[in-house]
């Protein structure tokens, strides 16, 4: 059985993930190495383990966190597909049962807001888990005054928590945001389509999706 620890200690899975942050950082786009994908798989192991699903199905997640930005590595343009036909070929390779390749591949195809659609729990798990992570640490450029809305957006992130409820009937974004360096309204800008895909994503997990910024309820 392939596990999470196989991917993880994989040489050739480290160089795709760096290679294709390397291709990012070129095109000035944020961090999206192993600090990303490495939180984006643990957020949605975590999602499913909350929701009661089983140690196997949160690994797939966990699996599907850590590669799903490799495509990125072909062109920014449609990575999601690019990186499902990768992970295909990694997980077949591997050895892992075409059932679960089928789960992880659909995921990472269907994690990106310009064509996603959270067409599986793992997917689901997947989108919530990627499109919460924004926060400070993620932006390279250092000279703020070169800053366009995407850093200033990232940057003025002080502190950004997703959590599943008590009751297991919504999940909550929450975010703190420095409004002198970016207003609430940049966010929107550049990140509504990101929250419509996340909210359709807790829905197909039986979730209510909810985003508060500053204390203030934005998505009910």
């Amino acid at each position: 059985m392939v596990d999470f620890n196989a991917i993880k200690s994989n040489e050739d899975i480290k160089t795709y993930i760096r290679e294709a942050d390397k291709t990012l950082t070129a095109l000035g786009y944020t961090e999206h190495s192993f600090a990303h994908v490495g939180q984006v798989a643990k957020v949605a192991a975590d999602i499913l383990l909350r929701l009661g699903y089983d140690e196997r199905t949160a690994e797939l997640a966990r699996i599907a966190g850590y590669l799903h930005d490799i495509g990125n590595l072909v062109n920014r343009a449609e990575h999601s597909q690019s990186g499902a036909v990768m992970a295909f070929r990694i997980l077949d390779k591997m050895g892992m049962k075409a059932e679960e390749i089928a789960l992880i591949v659909s995921a990472i195809g269907n994690h990106d807001e310009g064509d996603g659609v959270p067409v599986n729990h793992v997917a689901a798990a997947l989108i919530l888990a990627d499109k919460s992570d924004v926060r400070r640490t993620r932006v390279r450029n250092s000279d703020m005054a070169s800053f366009d809305i995407h850093d200033r957006v990232n940057y003025s992130v002080e502190s950004s928590e997703l959590l599943i409820s008590e009751d297991g009937r919504e999940i909550r974004l929450s975010l703190k945001i420095d409004t002198s360096i970016s207003s609430i309204m940049d966010y929107f800008e550049i990140f509504l389509a990101r929250m419509l895909l996340c909210r359709r994503a807790a829905e197909k997990l039986g979730l209510a999706f909810k985003l508060d910024i500053n204390e203030q309820q934005f998505i009910k």
